[in-house]
């Protein structure tokens, strides 16, 4: 069955599966969420479609059912020509995308009922890859909190929209994991040198036009102009080429009279950073060079706080990650992802990271081994 609203701003005529709501949206205004909404909103604009994350109460925290039917979502705007675009955002205030459902993921671990974590791994690694290939532009509001899934996402778009607000990290060591979605592979075609190891290991937060400046983001909406984007993108009507390249360009072209074209350097933290992470094999010897830095900036002293808090484990595990998946395909990163997945799901490490940090709260995981210097040889074969 199909449903079409003409009545609203924005209207589907996109078939209604499952708990996807095809429904209107005025310029500028967010869903109003209850408890039995559904997980995804789609809504139309005249030439592209706009996928809306709706699960705000827990920062639009991908889960099972979202990735399924964000995968019909796209299954449609593939099949339909008059459908050029496809828009990803989330409702609430506070965030595009804070990550992965953690919570559900541990659950799975105990949980001999439910679906594997890592099958459901397996569907969210699908659905990033499928967005790396997808045929048509994809663009990004990574407003707010902009992080694990949500960047996974984000690695596969044209266009990702930055603004004052929002925040890109990578935090995944802090709760027994690593950098996934492919981050270890894609970061080394995003970033400067050097960076990919330094946020993948000590979860260092952009704000703003430093995610541009990093590479995360790929333009900064000048303050008070998503709304501008937002109607831009809604009311296109040009036809883009076949070819999603030369399709996003003027899509991005469109939207220069609302981004900031200048983006503040950092060349001291730059070059440090290229100094100290680029290339490294060994988080040991890599600490060690960095005690040994004749100068102790606050940068180092982050560095050695973000990092006493992290699975040692986890650490290792993303570094080995790092320099297997550094030039590969993004197909063998995120198979690689799923093999370091499996050996964490059934390490110490993530089940502690996740009750001492999103359960119990008292943020005292009792890492095993404790120590970065008693990990030895990972037994993982990628």
């Amino acid at each position: 069955m199909s449903t079409t609203d003409t009545s609203l701003p924005w209207h589907s005529g996109l078939t209604r599966r499952g708990q996807v709501c095809f429904t209107g949206e005025g310029t500028g205004v967010k869903p109003v969420t209850t408890q039995t909404d559904p997980s995804v909103f789609v809504l139309r604009g005249k030439t592209m479609v706009k996928i809306v994350l709706n699960r705000p109460r827990v920062l639009n925290s991908l889960n099972l059912e979202m990735i399924r039917l964000i995968q019909q979502c796209l299954d449609e705007v593939e099949e339909d020509a008059s459908l050029q675009f496809v828009v990803f955002s989330g409702a609430g205030e506070k965030g595009f995308c804070a990550g992965g459902d953690i919570k559900a993921l541990a659950q799975a671990i105990v949980d001999k009922k439910v679906m594997r974590p890592d099958l459901i791994l397996q569907e969210e690694y699908d659905l990033c890859l499928r967005l790396h290939h997808f045929p048509k532009p994809v663009v990004v509001l990574a407003d707010g909190i902009t992080m694990g899934a949500g960047l996974g996402l984000a690695a596969g778009a044209d266009i990702v929209l930055a603004t004052d607000r929002t925040r890109m990290a990578m935090p995944e060591t802090r709760i027994g994991f690593f950098p996934d979605v492919g981050a270890t592979g894609w970061m080394f075609e995003k970033c400067p040198a050097g960076y990919p190891e330094y946020l993948g290991l000590t979860g260092y937060e952009m704000v703003g036009a430093e995610a541009v400046r990093v590479g995360f983001a790929t333009h900064l909406v000048r303050g008070g102009n998503l709304d501008q984007c937002l109607e831009l993108l809604r009311d296109y009507t040009a036809p883009l080429p076949p070819e999603r390249p030369p399709g996003a360009r003027l899509l991005a072209d469109a939207l220069e009279p609302f981004l900031e074209p200048h983006i503040p350097a950092k060349a001291e933290m730059d070059e440090w950073v290229a100094s100290y992470f680029a290339g490294a094999h060994s988080v040991v010897e890599m600490l060690t060079s960095l005690r040994q830095c004749s100068i102790q900036t606050p940068l180092c002293e982050g560095v050695f706080f973000r990092l006493s808090e992290r699975s040692p484990t986890a650490l290792v595990l993303t570094l080995k990650l790092l320099r297997h998946n550094e030039g590969r395909p993004i197909e063998e990163v995120l198979q690689a992802d799923l093999e370091a997945a499996r050996f964490m799901f059934a390490h110490h490490d993530y089940f502690e990271g996740v009750r001492a940090r999103l359960i119990d709260k008292d943020d005292q995981p009792k890492w095993q081994p404790a120590t970065i210097e008693e990990v030895g040889p990972l037994k993982l074969e990628l």
